[in-house]
């Protein structure tokens, strides 16, 4: 590895955000490298979601510092001021958030869908982000439905189309919130593929998922969440043999992995 590999592309720094006085995201420290791929896991409410909307600044966090490179995110100098929101906008770009729910536009084409942020955000010519945009499908396997709307596509059809609006962002970080939960177990084995795909051409992502056999297989590197905090980290081949993963090795346990899953 060399020394530029090393340096962290993505900080995060005593990270916390409270919603009623409840703290959802409680002093989160973590680093993330080029190419590696980040699973966090943990109970339903344990603040995955919210951490990683904080991360993309779709929440303002209460504290706490995010670095992608050497910028941070959502403020600048001394006193923290807020950015403007065309930088903000930039930021995000530069960590695209796949969401559960695909959050497409239904008004708009499959096409429509990819080619709007590269045009409005990035200031691409929308020839180039088209031909972007079909480059991305044709990597989906879904080029026949650039013009076809959401409400036209399966579940995964839409997952995958995210994906391909994310990418075509150009992202230096992607970040995943629990992308197969809404979908069927076909569509699941779809989608996941797509992660396993860009995980092996080495795209930094942070996942948030319930599918603890596939965190095994892809994922770098777990961080498990609990009550806001982050109470475990490793990697898949240390769970088995470091004493202080008991932690991850019992919600392992709860979700119904074992050792012999990594075979």
């Amino acid at each position: 590895m060399t020394e530029q590999a090393s340096l962290p592309l993505l900080k995060i720094k005593a990270l916390s955000k409270s919603f009623s006085g409840n703290k959802i995201i409680d002093d989160v420290t973590f680093e993330v490298h080029p190419s590696e791929v980040i699973g966090v896991i943990g109970r339903s409410g344990a603040g995955k979601s919210t951490l990683l909307r904080c991360l993309n600044m779709l929440e303002t966090p209460d504290g706490g510092h995010i670095w992608l490179g050497n910028e941070e995110i959502g403020f600048f100098g001394k006193d923290r001021k807020p950015v403007k929101q065309r930088t903000l906008a930039r930021q995000r770009a530069s960590m695209a958030m796949v969401f559960q729910h695909f959050n497409l536009w239904p008004h708009r084409s499959v096409l429509q869908n990819i080619i709007e942020g590269p045009v409005q955000v990035l200031g691409i010519s929308q020839k180039a982000a088209t031909e972007k945009a079909m480059t991305l499908l044709t990597r989906m396997g879904l080029a026949e439905k650039a013009a076809d709307f959401p409400v036209q596509l399966s579940g995964g059809q839409q997952q995958r189309v995210s994906i391909a609006r994310a990418l075509a962002m150009e992202p230096r970080v992607i970040l995943f919130d629990e992308p197969t939960s809404a979908l069927d177990p076909e569509s699941v084995g779809e989608v996941l593929a797509v992660i396993s795909e860009l995980a092996g051409t080495g795209t930094t992502m942070i996942v948030v998922t319930h599918e603890m056999r596939f965190a095994l297989q892809v994922c770098s590197r777990l961080l498990l969440m609990d009550n806001g905090k982050l109470v475990g980290e490793t990697t898949p081949n240390e769970i088995w043999t470091q004493a202080d993963n008991a932690e991850i090795r019992h919600f392992m346990a709860l979700s119904g992995v074992t050792a012999e899953d990594l075979l």
